[in-house]
């Protein structure tokens, strides 16, 4: 599997890039901001982007989605408790930022246990984690888990943003994360890449 991360944004939000070798086909995850460096990394990289794919539906994880689904004519993926925040500007933050930016509305709704294929290689499970968000999301994949806000290095997503729970947001992260192989690579939504192991190890939040 390609892999590349992309920083993107003021929020300094992580941006996914991966691909299938052995069929060029690309899937991006959460484009929040910086369409054409997405765009240049895809084309260095050789892939035709199919999927959007968004853990959830904060303004730093969807601001390039409608460059990106232009240029491509990829589907966007979304949970659907969270498919109103792509449309909604006070929903997915924008406007607290002074933009109402939208996204173009959800191709496919995910739910818990769905598979998204990419290519011939690659298989994501869709993991439901509510908390950060009603519909936020993980994205389990062969050695990597991809943690939207859910999961970060040494820390959680925030609860205090309109359809945040703390609770939910610790429950899901015991029962549905931290029962996953300790050697899981945990790729976050913002800052360095950890493993599920260091996590239920040492996160302040559980310990």
């Amino acid at each position: 599997m390609l892999l590349k991360t992309l920083v993107v944004g003021p929020i300094a939000a992580n941006c996914y890039l991966l691909g299938c070798p052995q069929t060029g086909e690309g899937a991006v995850i959460d484009p929040g901001d910086e369409a054409e460096k997405i765009l240049q990394a895809a084309q260095e990289a050789g892939l035709k982007i199919r999927y959007i794919i968004n853990t959830h539906g904060h303004i730093d994880h969807i601001g390039a989605n409608h460059a990106l689904k232009l240029a491509t004519g990829a589907s966007i993926l979304i949970h659907s408790a969270d498919a109103p925040l792509l449309v909604e500007p006070k929903k997915n933050l924008s406007a607290w930022m002074g933009k109402m930016i939208q996204s173009p509305a959800a191709d496919t709704l995910l739910q818990e246990g769905d598979i998204i294929s990419i290519g011939e290689t690659i298989k994501l499970e869709v993991i439901h984690t509510p908390g950060h968000t009603p519909g936020g999301i993980c994205l389990k994949g062969e050695g990597v888990i991809f943690t939207g806000d859910t999961l970060f290095a040494g820390s959680i997503g925030r609860t205090d943003f309109p359809g945040g729970s703390y609770e939910q947001l610790i429950n899901a992260i015991k029962a549905k994360l931290f029962s996953l192989d300790d050697d899981l690579k945990v790729y976050p939504g913002h800052g360095p890449a950890s493993s599920i192991g260091a996590e239920r190890a040492a996160n302040p939040f559980f310990n």
